[in-house]
């Protein structure tokens, strides 16, 4: 069955549409089963029977004007035609406060019995399904985000996305590479939300400390340091030349969060998937350490995931990848709305603080609706 992506990259004036429309995406088994392929990628929070890795081999691909895209009837009569439900596996899940502070508590004690540095609590929640079109509302957060990747992906074996993040997972062509670690969270109020605006051109960033009216905190701090940590200790394994430069106050809609960006050589890209593997997830969407933590993560949050907190985007490695982390994302069902959120906890993090951060990040999805 056809599947589709639509996505504008950060600071764009242009999207790009690509379409299969003949066989299913590929379904891979593995972030390393993207060695050597290319395509648009659709990837799980953690893969399983239900929830492949996906690759589309798009056989159309057109590039267009922003202002010129809500037009282009072409492009719209395919996404309304071809804009997919959520699979029958999926159960879409509200989880209301009671259920969050139940995990909560669970998460946190095993923090504090030393099993885990830090881990990502994420919930779900549903909205009613209102009368904007998928293409609409691609269209609205293209316009409300513009510091954001804004992709709108359909297929059979995922349902249909809409993702407004800002963490790349991995980016470049040839063998110049970048990635960045991102972590740490903080609403803007009042005169805080004139920072950023309008918006920056890409990689002109205020170095957190020198960022007027915005004080980090210890805890934000710490977070954004485990995933730098992480960060450059996987590309050790496989770049050279590598730098770090950071951490930056980045703004995603009213959130700003701390950024630190990270430049590298990769002789080889044949094995982009291996690096991959080693790289995803990172700790701003898993814990410390890796595996135990998404273990404890799938066996007892509340919701599943499913393909939220996983990653998205074009993957041609001599030509230009841009793959982002599937964060502030929604799947569109046909009878209403789930949006995703989470955040990471530490030893020191608050309940309270914690869910609110939670709303505010869903405020994302919301505000388009």
């Amino acid at each position: 069955m056809p599947a589709y992506a639509l996505y504008r990259l950060p600071y764009g004036q242009e999207a790009t549409f690509m379409a299969q429309t003949t066989g299913n995406p590929d379904e891979l088994c593995s972030c390393a089963a993207l060695n050597g392929r290319k395509g648009f990628v659709m990837a799980p929070f953690s893969v399983d029977k239900s929830h492949p890795f996906l690759l589309l081999q798009p056989d159309k691909t057109s590039v267009m004007a922003l202002d010129k895209l809500a037009d282009d009837e072409e492009t719209g009569a395919f996404i309304a035609a071809n804009t997919h439900d959520r699979p029958a596996t999926e159960r879409p899940m509200h989880g209301d406060q009671k259920h969050y502070n139940v995990d909560f508590a669970n998460f946190l004690s095993h923090i504090q019995q030393g099993e885990f540095s830090k881990i990502v609590l994420a919930r779900q929640t549903r909205e009613p399904l209102g009368e904007k079109s998928p293409l609409q509302l691609f269209l609205n957060a293209c316009k409300t985000y513009p510091r954001l990747f804004i992709a709108l992906i359909s297929a059979p074996r995922c349902g249909t996305w809409l993702m407004a993040t800002p963490e790349t997972l991995l980016q470049g062509h040839g063998q110049e590479w970048s990635t960045m670690s991102l972590a740490g969270t903080m609403r803007l109020t009042g005169s805080q939300l004139t920072f950023d605006e309008p918006p920056s051109t890409e990689g002109q960033f205020i170095p957190a400390q020198h960022t007027p009216g915005i004080q980090w905190g210890i805890k934000d701090v710490q977070e954004q340091h485990y995933v730098s940590t992480y960060i450059t200790e996987c590309l050790e394994h496989y770049a050279t030349s590598l730098h770090e430069h950071g951490p930056f106050t980045m703004r995603a809609g009213n959130l700003i969060h701390l950024r630190s960006d990270f430049t590298f050589t990769l002789p080889d890209n044949e094995h982009i998937g291996d690096l991959l593997q080693t790289l995803y997830p990172t700790p701003a969407v898993c814990g410390v350490p890796k595996e135990a933590a998404r273990d404890f993560i799938l066996r007892n949050e509340y919701a599943a995931r499913s393909y939220y907190s996983g990653f998205a985007g074009p993957l041609y490695p001599e030509a230009d990848t841009n793959l982002y982390v599937s964060l502030r994302c929604m799947r569109i069902d046909s009878d209403g709305y789930s949006l995703f959120a989470g955040g990471g906890l530490l030893s020191s993090s608050d309940i309270q603080q914690e869910w609110e951060e939670t709303e505010a990040k869903l405020c994302t999805m919301r505000a388009l609706l």
